[in-house]
């Protein structure tokens, strides 16, 4: 669940992207999951789902790095686009659960970017480095 105000906008990194609508201090939590918005998927949970139901929810999830379950937000922190110089991030000290902070401070109007191979097992899939078809976290041989 997003923490700080924001918006969904065309982006200049890759269609829509989220801009922060306020000044956000280095520190500032900016995503945690909350359980009963953001919905958490086994592997066996989402293989379990009808297939428009997958296509859907792995266009819009991570895959965790930690066990594989497939994390959907209930809200637009679906549209933070991939950075290698991203301005949010899990701080160096993190602890299961995680929350997002801004890794330095962000300006109103600036786009809230993340590094996917950070978090996300399915990082490759997302930016496009493996066939759409390939299963959840395919690494690029």
């Amino acid at each position: 669940m997003l923490l700080i105000e924001t918006r969904v906008q065309p982006s200049p990194i890759h269609g829509f992207g989220l801009f922060a609508l306020q000044a956000v201090p280095k520190g500032t939590p900016v995503w945690a999951f909350q359980p009963g918005f953001d919905h958490d998927f086994s592997p066996a949970q989402f293989a379990a789902l009808p297939p428009l139901a997958q296509a859907h929810t792995r266009w819009f999830c991570f895959v965790s790095q930690l066990d594989g379950h497939v994390i959907l937000s209930g809200d637009h922190a679906c549209f933070i686009n991939h950075s290698p110089n991203c301005n949010t991030g899990a701080p160096v000290d993190a602890h299961v659960p995680v929350v997002t902070v801004a890794l330095r401070d962000i300006a109103p109007g600036e786009e809230i970017t993340c590094n996917y191979y950070a978090y996300d097992a399915d990082a490759d899939w997302k930016l496009g480095h493996v066939p759409y078809d390939a299963p959840l976290g395919t690494v690029p041989k």
